[in-house]
């Protein structure tokens, strides 16, 4: 059964590997760059607290010359969708045709079979996500002791959330093509609702699977160190640390707290700290792999119960 099921996933899986071989094609050779970058220009030491006035323009330089790079990661987020698509391909196209009841006419019983093709594809699916992590984690490593990683296009990629990632458009898909019985509307469908799924997610929903921190300090002292944080608004407040809209520029009658000077002369920030970063990992994938696991859990039930 597994070698028969193997055959049958042999393409999507050989898909798979070359997405993530040319995404190592592009990722080691750069990586390899920035990190000899990073120990030439002796980055490491301007992570101190006492750090020389030459470092920001040294950080500055570092993040331009690999900006270009760097840019590319937020498309990185598509390769979890489409590696989770592929991979439900052959059972959704096997429903489709009806080839399992040749399958189901021998000795394979329904559940050996659906147990078969749908545990192969999520084994496929998290040794992908773990490549993909390791690769990315190592290739972002400058950036993530420069800037930290809970920025958007570094936690996507690190910790955990990658597996829960992969899992959720091949639990939908796998959903939809057994209810469904259409092998390509049904993965059409997965990987768009997981592109929204997402754009919710970052957008809104994650920085609330935690409650945030917040700071109020006066304007000319030292306040919280946000350098690895996540700031999820910052600004001029008052004591009670209430931010209060302020603008810059030219003054005349009719425009409200016109000022040079903050108001108040305090600041305020709402933020994530880079401690945050685990329990939102946790959160995020238990979510996602979750809703995967059920969704994977009534492709099976549907299959066998429903489908003759």
């Amino acid at each position: 059964m597994i070698r028969a099921g193997w055959r049958l996933q042999r393409t999507e899986t050989l898909v798979t590997a070359g997405m993530l071989a040319a995404l190592a094609l592009l990722l080691i050779p750069t990586g390899l760059q920035m990190s000899s970058a990073y120990h030439h220009d002796g980055l490491s030491a301007c992570l101190s607290p006492n750090a020389s006035f030459g470092c920001g323009r040294a950080v500055e330089s570092f993040m331009s010359r690999f900006s270009g790079i760097y840019s590319l990661a937020g498309w990185f987020n598509f390769v979890p969708a489409l590696a989770g698509v592929l991979l439900a391909a052959p059972f959704l196209l096997e429903l489709e045709q009806g080839t399992f009841r040749l399958a189901w006419t021998q000795s394979i019983t329904r559940g050996r079979w659906i147990a078969g093709k749908l545990g192969l594809a999520i084994g496929v699916a998290l040794s992908a996500a773990l490549i993909l992590t390791l690769l990315i984690t190592w290739w972002r490593t400058p950036f993530v002791h420069l800037q930290g990683r809970m920025g958007a296009n570094v936690y996507d990629f690190e910790g955990t959330v990658v597996f829960g990632y992969a899992l959720f458009p091949l639990g939908l898909a796998a959903a939809l093509g057994a209810v469904w019985r259409r092998a390509v509307p049904a993965l059409i469908v997965s990987f768009g609702v997981y592109v929204g799924v997402r754009v919710f997610f970052d957008s809104w929903v994650r920085q609330r699977l935690v409650a945030p921190l917040t700071a109020t300090w006066k304007a000319k002292t030292s306040g919280p160190d946000l350098s690895h944080a996540w700031v999820l608004a910052e600004g001029p407040s008052g004591p009670s640390g209430h931010i209060i809209p302020f603008h810059i520029g030219p003054c005349f009658p009719g425009r409200p707290r016109c000022t040079l000077n903050p108001p108040g002369h305090y600041m305020h920030a709402v933020y994530h700290p880079a401690s945050h970063f685990w329990p939102l990992q946790g959160i995020e994938t238990a979510i996602f792999a979750g809703v995967a696991l059920v969704l994977l859990a009534f492709a099976a039930w549907w299959t066998h119960e429903r489908v003759a």
